[in-house]
């Protein structure tokens, strides 16, 4: 009798970027060890999964860089090194099949893990979508930032804005379109920021949205938007997306953020979706947090996005999407 062998665990590829320059409050360096702190790895293994953790990243060996930094963009030259190795070593976790969990670290962390993604998934003939759970569009150039924070000019970056041009050097920048960008949770926006959103066309679930259609309808309409261009989905989850009764440990809490319950049905649908690929974690400052409140809310939200639930459910049979 023919016994079909099972499948193999996924893998899950840990890599932590501390990282805390492109923000304007210090202490996201000290995300990696936190999130690690509230068992991240422990929840991920008890799941099922492949789980290697390799470690924290470091920009020791980024030579001397010799390009003209922008006027407006602080500490350029420890991000720009920041950024480049972290491009390297995302496309190298990509290459593997292993799905990239990067821990950080302010938000300026996803110039290099999403631009690593994006290359591997250009190679693969596939489209990578962005979903930006977060308080702030991070929307901004050195043209429009009124803080010149670089944290803040991530998702620019990403989606191909001038501004930054020399970041990544060697590294292939691998842009996403507009298009590819989901803004989810936005709450706070620059004048200049707000105006290049609308020219660009950059699709926004601001926190009305969510009050007037619910989370569920926004997510499954994005999940059938990337389904249906054979897309998949990288996370970029800074957890001041989350209100901040519920997740204190930020430097930039807006109020009215996502609730606890909310935040769950999002990854939830997500895991369902079978289409999330890479992930990061930003901005937890655990030097703000109250006895590690934020980390392990944190760490439930990536439990569930990795399939943890209350009750047994069936497994829609739309929710295996191959590797990019």
């Amino acid at each position: 009798m023919n016994r079909s062998n099972p499948a193999p665990p996924q893998r899950i590829a840990i890599l932590g970027a501390p990282i805390d320059l492109g923000a304007s409050v210090r202490g996201t360096l000290m995300g990696p060890a936190a999130l690690r702190t509230a068992g991240l790895l422990t929840v991920l293994e008890s799941l099922g999964l492949d789980v290697i953790d390799h470690g924290d990243v470091g920009i020791a060996e980024i030579g001397e860089l010799n390009d003209e930094p922008p006027g407006n963009a602080k500490h350029y030259r420890q991000i720009q090194r920041w950024s480049r190795i972290l491009a390297r070593r995302s496309y190298e976790l990509a290459q593997t099949g292993a799905i990239p969990v990067f821990l950080g670290g302010d938000h300026s962390l996803s110039m290099g893990s999403v631009n690593g993604v994006a290359r591997h998934c250009r190679d693969s003939g596939r489209e990578l979508f962005v979903l930006w759970l977060d308080a702030h569009a991070d929307y901004n150039t050195p043209a429009t930032t009124i803080t010149a924070n670089m944290h803040g000019m991530s998702a620019a970056f990403l989606c191909g804005e001038a501004g930054l041009d020399g970041l990544l050097g060697d590294e292939a920048r691998a842009s996403i379109s507009p298009d590819q960008l989901e803004l989810f949770g936005i709450r706070s926006v620059d004048k200049a920021e707000k105006e290049l959103l609308r020219l660009r066309r950059v699709s926004i679930a601001d926190m009305r949205a969510i009050d007037e259609f619910g989370v569920g309808v926004l997510m499954r309409r994005l999940i059938e938007k990337v389904r249906a261009r054979n897309g998949v989905l990288h996370l970029s989850f800074d957890v001041d997306f989350l209100d901040p009764e519920v997740a204190p440990g930020v430097g930039t809490t807006v109020p009215g953020g996502a609730t606890y319950r909310e935040a769950h049905l999002i990854m939830e649908l997500l895991h369902d979706s079978g289409l999330v690929r890479s992930v990061d974690i930003v901005e937890l400052n655990p030097f703000l947090d109250e006895r590690g409140k934020t980390a392990r809310v944190a760490v439930e939200l990536i439990a569930s996005l990795f399939g943890q639930q209350i009750t047994d459910r069936p497994t829609p049979t739309n929710a295996i999407v191959p590797e990019p």
